[in-house]
């Protein structure tokens, strides 16, 4: 049967992974075993996906992206060159801790910048914005733009990723989509 996703020749791919239909796997990147990789991602060159990530539809992996055990990312996220997730919150050489790894979900939509770290156990709200270089050590609420070492919230961004400037009402609205955003008790959420 032939396989309904590409990748390159230089590509490693372990045993008991899961590629969606259309994925694309570029130059010198590995796929670790027991991955779930869903439709239409694509994942750049020298990127490493450890054991048991699971990353949703339509994700894109830029280079030398590392994506440790313990991460998820839901439909639509974009992790930016050179970003980084961590998976073990005191590492040390001489102590394992495999069984210490923790959990981070980024959830649909959220886009994460060039070199940015997130640090394990710290979710990524849906359509949030991580700035280049950014270091995450706290949760990042739905649509936050958040920015700096470590990193601070300076805004709200919109789903086509604009920055939302509200009103007195509390009302924004993005300039490419038309789309209107409502920021209530510190969060925001896209009017129906």
């Amino acid at each position: 049967m032939e396989k309904e996703y590409f990748a390159h020749e230089t590509a490693v791919i372990d045993d008991n992974c899961k590629i969606g239909t259309g994925t694309k796997i570029w130059h010198f990147s590995h796929i670790m075993s027991n991955c779930i990789i869903g439709e239409n991602c694509n994942i750049g060159q020298n990127v490493v996906i450890s054991p048991e990530v699971v990353l949703g539809k339509n994700v894109k992996v830029q280079n030398n992206v590392s994506i440790y055990t313990g991460v998820i990312c839901e439909d639509d996220v974009f992790l930016g060159p050179s970003m980084v997730f961590t998976n073990v919150i005191n590492p040390r050489s001489a102590v394992l801790r495999r069984d210490q790894y923790l959990k981070t979900i980024v959830k649909k939509g959220a886009s994460i910048g060039a070199n940015a770290t997130i640090v394990c156990g710290n979710n990524i709200g849906e359509f949030a914005f991580i700035g280049a270089g950014a270091v995450v050590t706290k949760e990042v609420k739905p649509y936050a733009l958040v920015v700096g070492n470590p990193a601070k919230q300076t805004g709200w961004m919109s789903e086509f990723g604009h920055r939302l400037h509200f009103n007195e009402e509390g009302i924004a609205v993005c300039p490419e989509s038309k789309e209107t955003y409502l920021l209530k008790n510190n969060n925001v959420t896209k009017s129906m």
